[in-house]
């Protein structure tokens, strides 16, 4: 696997970063540092070596014990596609990636169907081609890679902050008409299911937002993302006060209006493509049950 060391680990040593960029232990990380099974721009790494932000990191990481997916036939809502990337319009309730508990009827499942072995083993046997996830009940765009050059140069890309996700969800109150969360995001101290605002623990994370419309106490809102933790949106949200409407996790006992997850879209996606380095956007419409929410709130007096 090659990642692209971020800002937020410019000086870190090399231990420190591999556990970070392939979400391992930090003893995981040292083993294979030892083993000569790390490179930083192609040369092999010390586990003490400081690494600058920018370097390609890539790791030889033995398969892992999970059985490799399978193809499965599932049908795919497929915005674009050429021989580098595929952008993919995922609906509510699809997992991502294989991961315990969802061991197939992934997208990942329906990616090696639909591509059959050009995917390959490209960022892994587990997230072949998987540039960036969303979370299963998040629905919305995102990008595939097609080859192992399109996977660096997306990485990159992202690492850089160059690609632009603009995601649209409705939240419990009245929030600033425009605003930014800048607090770290990581691991919920307490209750190892969740992530949480970390300022410990947690990295860098960036959400912009601002207010479209508004409703008697519920409000909706566009989320521009800077950077792209896990949970990113739901959480800060959340801690500002405004927890994402449907959210099980960070808006427990909230009204779910007949929800079962988030009421949050990926509707706009922007990158430049690996190839030909056009920059190419792309958006999709909100789902049914997003759209009749905003009628149902829209009617209230």
């Amino acid at each position: 696997m090659t990642w692209i060391i971020p800002e937020s680990l410019d000086g870190a040593r090399a231990d420190v970063v591999l556990s970070a960029l392939g979400e391992m232990t930090r003893s995981a990380a040292q083993k294979l540092l030892d083993a000569g099974a790390v490179c930083a721009d192609g040369k092999t790494a010390a586990k003490s070596a400081k690494l600058r932000a920018g370097t390609a990191l890539s790791a030889e990481i033995p398969e892992p014990a999970p059985a490799e997916p399978v193809p499965q036939d599932i049908p795919l809502d497929i915005v674009y596609e050429d021989g580098d990337v595929l952008v993919v319009n995922k609906p509510a309730g699809l997992v991502v990636h294989p991961a315990a508990g969802h061991e197939d009827g992934t997208l990942v499942n329906a990616l090696l169907y639909h591509c059959g072995d050009t995917l390959g083993g490209i960022n892994g046997v587990l997230r072949p081609g998987i540039v960036h996830r969303i979370d299963r009940d998040t629905s919305g765009l995102l990008v595939v890679a097609k080859n192992d050059a399109a996977m660096e140069s997306l990485a990159r890309e992202l690492a850089a902050h160059h690609t632009e996700r603009v995601y649209e969800c409705i939240v419990r109150g009245c929030p600033d008409d425009e605003g930014t969360v800048d607090a770290p995001v990581g691991r919920h101290p307490t209750d190892r299911k969740k992530m949480a605002v970390n300022y410990k623990n947690g990295k860098p994370a960036v959400t912009h937002y601002r207010v479209l419309e508004r409703f008697a106490g519920y409000s909706y809102v566009e989320c521009r993302l800077e950077t792209g933790r896990t949970h990113q949106i739901r959480v800060h949200m959340a801690h500002i006060g405004h927890p994402i409407v449907g959210d099980p996790v960070y808006n427990p006992g909230g009204e779910s209006f007949g929800l079962t997850g988030q009421c949050l879209h990926a509707k706009t996606l922007c990158f430049r493509h690996p190839k030909t380095g056009e920059m190419l956007k792309f958006t999709s419409e909100l789902p049914e049950t997003f759209r009749k929410l905003l009628t149902k709130l829209r009617g209230r007096v």
